[in-house]
C-alpha cells in the first residue's frame, strides 16, 4: 500500500508542477480573459489519460505500478478533468448515454453551484 501511495504522490507531483509551468509560460504570451492555460491543460490530460489508458490495456498493465503513477498521479495531479472525461467516455462505452449526461450536466451544474456558495460562505 506504501508503496502505491509514493507512486501516486510521485506522478500528482509531477503532474502539478507541469500545470504550473504550462500557466507561466502561457501567461507569457496570452493577455485575455478566457482562462487558455486550464483549457489547455484540461484537453492535453484528456489526451493523455486516453493514451496512457491504452497503452496500459494494449500492454495488459491495467492493475499496475505503472497505471498508478501515470493515472492517478500524474493525471490527477495535472487535471481532475481527465479523470471527468474517462468516466463519461466509459460510461457511453457501456451504454449508459443518459448516465453520462445526467454526470456532465449535474457536475458542471453542482460545481459552479460549490464554487458560488464557497466564495459566498467566506464572505
Amino acid at each position: 500500500m506504501l508503496k502505491t501511495i509514493l507512486y501516486i504522490a510521485f506522478g500528482g507531483a509531477i503532474g502539478s508542477v507541469l500545470r504550473f509551468l504550462i500557466s507561466l509560460f502561457v501567461a507569457k504570451f496570452w493577455q485575455n480573459n478566457f482562462p487558455l492555460a486550464t483549457f489547455l491543460t484540461n484537453i492535453v490530460g484528456c489526451f493523455l489519460i486516453g493514451i496512457f489508458i491504452g497503452y496500459l490495456a494494449k500492454n495488459n498493465l491495467t492493475d499496475s505500478n505503472l497505471k498508478w503513477f501515470l493515472i492517478t498521479g500524474f493525471c490527477g495531479g495535472f487535471t481532475t478533468f481527465s479523470a471527468f472525461g474517462l468516466e463519461n467516455i466509459n460510461l457511453f462505452q457501456s451504454n449508459n448515454s443518459f448516465l453520462a449526461f445526467a454526470y456532465i450536466a449535474s457536475s458542471i451544474i453542482a460545481g459552479l453551484f460549490a464554487v458560488w456558495l464557497g466564495l459566498f460562505l467566506s464572505k
